[in-house]
């Protein structure tokens, strides 16, 4: 670990701040939550991108949501090979072990990994396709959303394939046995959003129109 080093300054200021206030203000709370385990309602699946903050779009506190973010939002198809699966084991213990009521897929605007996919797929970024490509290997899994949206005006394609970014994960999530089994059960829902970080709004999709539709 000698590559490490200590945090910058203006981290450990804000640390020291929020231990300070919110936390000296709320410990019993905190203590609480550490003693007692965490027992959240819903799982929420959300990209990387430092403009979506999960917590403060619904005014979430400590303990009330399982976050998993990578890029893109993306879930893979269910595929117990033994390798290295992080978003799956997310969603696995969130249903297995947390027994999570919801699982919310949330999408967003202006999206740099499905912009990747969308020019990988469109031959505008070969070195996305280089098997030495994390990024690249990873929205291989939003390539049956870019089918679906291939044929649409260029100017529609992003806003468009952000939303298949969600469908997309909707449908993987589905052929994890332990998910389809809770779904059918009623013991779980899924739920596909997708924000607009510029202009606040939020989408939900709604099954019965077969597309998202304002909050």
């Amino acid at each position: 670990m000698s590559h490490a080093r200590t945090l910058p300054a203006y981290l450990i200021q804000r640390f020291q701040g929020w231990k300070a206030t919110t936390y000296t203000e709320n410990k019993a709370w905190y203590r609480r939550l550490a003693a007692s385990g965490q027992h959240p309602r819903a799982m929420v699946i959300s990209c990387c991108d430092s403009r979506v903050h999960v917590t403060s779009i619904f005014g979430a506190d400590e303990g009330e949501f399982f976050i998993h973010r990578n890029v893109a939002n993306l879930v893979p198809p269910y595929n117990p090979d033994g390798e290295y699966h992080g978003t799956s084991a997310a969603v696995e213990y969130a249903v297995t072990s947390l027994g999570v009521a919801h699982i919310v897929v949330l999408g967003h605007s202006n999206c740099g990994g499905v912009k990747g996919c969308l020019d990988m797929c469109s031959g505008h970024a070969p070195e996305l396709l280089e098997k030495t490509s994390f990024v690249g290997r990873w929205m291989d899994i939003l390539r049956p959303g870019y089918q679906r949206i291939e044929g649409l005006p260029a100017e529609l394609q992003q806003p468009a394939l952000e939303r298949e970014a969600v469908l997309v994960s909707l449908e993987n999530l589905m052929t994890f046995p332990f998910v389809k089994s809770a779904v059918e059960d009623d013991r779980l829902t899924l739920h596909g959003l997708w924000t607009d970080t510029g202009e606040g709004g939020l989408e939900q999709f709604d099954p019965a129109k077969g597309g998202f539709v304002a909050v």
